[in-house]
């Protein structure tokens, strides 16, 4: 178990719910959004869908995920009862040298979000558990300098971490779905080590679901074999570890967290994106804000209650985890 400073733990407590349990809402997306809704999108566009997104949902989400480009003006519209993580990394990444290198924004710090009112830190970061030392060791020098300035500020660090195959261009191709456990699964090994300093873990489910015997069309993974690597994950870490949606649908992801559960996997909660709102951007890019308001009032709302509904059965207290 690890031991968490008081000011760390009442951050924890901000995201987390009655029972421990982190059900957050993220919608940190820049270029993703972006591209979802059309290259022309303005700043004040981007910005109002985020306000709409936070004023509606959080009131059933535990905390929720923005960023600060375009983000902290729906900060301000969330629910008194809401957490929030400030996203410190630039999005995408360098795409001018092999290793999908991160870059932090130019003008924020840790010191700069916490002023902000966040309670926690988020960085993403793309990582392959089998590309050279010479990368790999450039990402954990960035990693150890993020998880101290942490440390200096008192403030949780929630590390997210998206892999890939350096030698695989399609990580949704059958190729990448085998060795996908792997990949996931041994990162979490890598970035639990104490010298990281990270508080929670946000991590992919260990398989591609649609390879899953019973659930795609193609079976890769047997369902004991996709058992196995859900439970082999959860043992693959002692901290905290929460999962993102990762685009799927809302009913897949759902699906998902029950298979986690009955596999054993002691996962502390979410951090759910496009899962919940993806169908509302389409709705206010071609109807405006108050069509886009009618849909997260229903169906957005609708989303998140099942989801809460199938983490109050499966997820387990963070706070297990900390002395």
């Amino acid at each position: 178990m690890r031991e968490i400073s008081e000011k760390k733990r009442k951050a924890l407590e901000n995201l987390a719910n009655e029972q421990g349990v982190i059900s957050a809402l993220a919608i940190d997306q820049r270029g993703a959004l972006k591209k979802m809704m059309g290259e022309n999108a303005s700043q004040e566009a981007i910005e109002e869908f985020k306000g709409l997104v936070s004023e509606v949902l959080t009131p059933y989400a535990s905390s929720i995920l923005l960023d600060p480009e375009y983000g902290l003006p729906a900060a301000k519209k969330r629910a008194a009862n809401s957490g929030l993580l400030i996203a410190y990394e630039k999005t995408g990444y360098d795409t001018s040298q092999p290793g999908r290198f991160p870059d932090l924004l130019p003008i924020w710090s840790a010191q700069r979000i916490k002023a902000e009112g966040a309670d926690a830190v988020k960085f993403l970061l793309y990582y392959d558990i089998d590309e050279s030392k010479e990368i790999n060791d450039q990402k954990h020098a960035f990693v150890e300098r993020i998880g101290s300035e942490c440390m200096a500020e008192d403030i949780p660090f929630f590390l997210e971490l998206v892999s890939y195959d350096s030698k695989i261009a399609d990580v949704k191709s059958k190729e990448y779905a085998k060795v996908k456990p792997h990949k996931v699964n041994d990162m979490m090994v890598e970035f639990s080590k104490p010298n990281y300093h990270v508080d929670v873990l946000k991590v992919e489910i260990p398989v591609n679901m649609d390879y899953v015997e019973g659930y795609g069309s193609e079976v890769l993974y047997t369902r004991e074999e996709a058992l196995q690597y859900f439970k082999e994950q959860s043992e693959a870490t002692d901290l905290p570890f929460i999962f993102l949606s990762a685009g799927v649908s809302a009913e897949r992801f759902q699906e998902t967290l029950v298979f986690a559960h009955e596999a054993g996997s002691q996962f502390n909660g979410v951090l759910c994106g496009r899962a919940t709102w993806k169908d509302g951007v389409q709705v206010f890019s071609n109807s405006g804000a108050e069509k886009a308001m009618e849909w997260l009032q229903t169906q957005g709302k609708a989303n998140i209650e099942a989801l809460n509904e199938v983490i109050q059965k499966t997820a387990s207290s963070c706070f297990h985890k900390f002395k």
